[in-house]
């Protein structure tokens, strides 16, 4: 996701309950900006709620100050920023990084222990930066929020065989082991990761829900079939990173398609602006489908709201590879959480919780596949809202206040 969410207030960074996290100390550290994160975001607040003290390490720039106390978070920004680029860019970016982490937390540790070291990969390596604290008798959790062999093989598309993908294996299967507890996404990357770095008792899952307090539950059938139709359009609508991997190019290819059977649909684009993005547009224009696609820019997830519930149907059409088989898009739920119908890609990181009943399903990379499950959720209305209420079913089981209970539970177990 591109869209930037709010900075928490600092009354909402206190501890209103004592548990038995009460007063222990954590150190974490995520190579991406804070607050707009999501993931490292909600562990540090489920954190402080138990009346953990947190030291929070992440990438500098923006607005933000160098350092900031929430309560108690503690905040502490590097001036080294992450960009996209090539790989020795990352193995630079990665390497001053892990130094300027392993710094701080040295020094904190020096003037009171930690309990726990958190670390949310990418890279996996960043688990260096706790040994010293570790040594000092820290636990220190691995929060695996993608498997990078298969990140590094769509992003750069190299081939598994390839000497990069084996050492990014290595470094994997090693910090892993370094870790005493492993946190993951969804159950596929807990099964890739049990079968090549550790024991499957090792990992627990916590799924990227989205924010109830921001996406807040709305049924499918509340919607009338015609609300939320700009000028009767049949909105179809994408939000989220807008890279090669994550399909937009797909979505495009399948508007002739769908114009020709609806010829009132509209594709609306959300995301930071990207290289990619350009050169779909581009071809967009070169076949005459500027008409029927609006691009609208990065929102904040508070934003994202009426949008979400002003268009007919989200899409994720993604293209076929090695990340996105084993991706859980939080777009899915997010789309649910407001009563919308979702077209999302038949893989098993989505089948593994949704099936033909829960789930409108094309064939990833599929454009033709893809205009036919748009085509047959704007005809087929009432079973399109069905599809979606079996859908919101299966976000009922995994909302994040029980992916939070979960989540704390994980953490109080380890440190007792």
């Amino acid at each position: 996701m591109s869209s930037v969410i709010g900075v928490p207030s600092a009354v909402a960074l206190q501890s209103p309950v004592t548990s038995r996290l009460h007063g222990k100390r954590v150190g974490m550290v995520v190579f991406s900006s804070y607050p707009s994160d999501p993931r490292p975001r909600r562990a540090a607040e489920a954190l402080v709620k138990e009346g953990m003290l947190v030291d929070l390490v992440c990438e500098g720039g923006g607005h933000f100050p160098a350092s900031e106390t929430l309560g108690n978070l503690k905040i502490f920004r590097t001036p080294i920023k992450h960009h996209r680029g090539g790989k020795l860019s990352y193995a630079y970016q990665y390497s001053a990084f892990i130094l300027v982490s392993a710094a701080i937390f040295t020094w904190r540790t020096l003037l009171h222990k930690y309990d726990l070291i958190y670390v949310h990969n990418m890279p996996d390596v960043l688990i260096l930066s706790a040994m010293v604290p570790k040594a000092l008798g820290a636990k220190v959790i691995l929060d695996q929020h993608d498997p990078m062999p298969e990140l590094m093989m769509t992003i750069f598309n190299l081939h598994e065989d390839s000497t990069a993908v084996r050492l990014i294996k290595i470094l994997e299967k090693w910090s892993l082991r370094c870790a005493d507890l492993v946190i993951t996404v969804n159950d596929v990357c807990k099964r890739i990761f049990a079968k090549r770095s550790c024991s499957e008792n090792k990992i627990g899952v916590v799924m990227n829900s989205p924010d109830g307090d921001v996406f807040r539950y709305r049924a499918a059938r509340s919607y009338q079939l015609t609300e939320g139709r700009s000028n009767n359009r049949f909105v179809i609508m994408y939000h989220g990173s807008l890279v090669e991997r994550n399909g937009l190019d797909v979505a495009v290819d399948a508007l002739p398609n769908v114009l020709s059977r609806i010829p009132n649909a509209e594709l609306r684009i959300y995301g930071k602006n990207s290289p990619y993005l350009e050169k779909v547009l581009a071809r967009a224009r070169e076949r005459g489908l500027m008409h029927a696609i609006q691009y609208l820019g990065p929102k904040r997830l508070e934003d994202l709201v009426p949008e979400i519930e002003s268009c007919d149907l989200g899409v994720i059409p993604n293209n076929r590879n090695a990340f996105s088989e084993i991706n859980t898009p939080t777009r899915i739920f997010e789309y649910l959480a407001l009563g919308k119908p979702v077209i999302a890609p038949r893989t098993v990181g989505i089948t593994d919780y949704f099936n033909s009943d829960s789930l409108l399903f094309f064939e990833p990379g599929n454009p033709i596949d893809l205009a036919e499950q748009i085509v047959h959720a704007s005809t087929d209305r009432q079973r399109t809202i069905q599809t979606a209420e079996r859908g919101q079913q299966v976000y009922l089981a995994h909302t994040w206040p029980q992916e939070r209970q979960h989540f704390v539970n994980l953490v109080d177990e380890l440190l007792a």
